[in-house]
This record gives structure tokens, sequence and C-alpha cells, in this order.
């Protein structure tokens, strides 16, 4: 539960963070973290596919 709260405060700072940055800067951080959210999703499946984990 704890971890909840706090996360959901964390997401509020960012929102707020975000809400007050330039559109072209919130936009340029929101395409980083989608390219690197793919490349890591990318890495995981093919990573599952040979049968090897880095964990």
């Amino acid at each position: 539960m704890l971890f909840l709260v706090v996360a959901l405060l964390l997401f509020g700072v960012v929102l707020g963070a975000v809400a007050h940055a330039p559109l072209t800067f919130s936009a340029a951080a929101g395409l980083v973290i989608a390219v690197w959210l793919a490349v890591f999703a990318v890495r995981e499946r093919h990573g599952r596919r040979r049968g090897t984990s880095a964990h």
C-alpha cells in the first residue's frame, strides 16, 4: 500500500513538471522514453527466444 502511495505521489510530481515544461521538451522526452522501452522490449523478446536470460 505504501508503495502505491509513493508511486502515485511521484507520478503527480512528474506530471506537474511536464505541465510547466515546454511542449517540445515534453515531446522529446516522451520520444526518448518510448525508444528506450521499445529497445528494452526487443532485447527481452530476443533474449527469451534464445533461451538465455540476463537474470
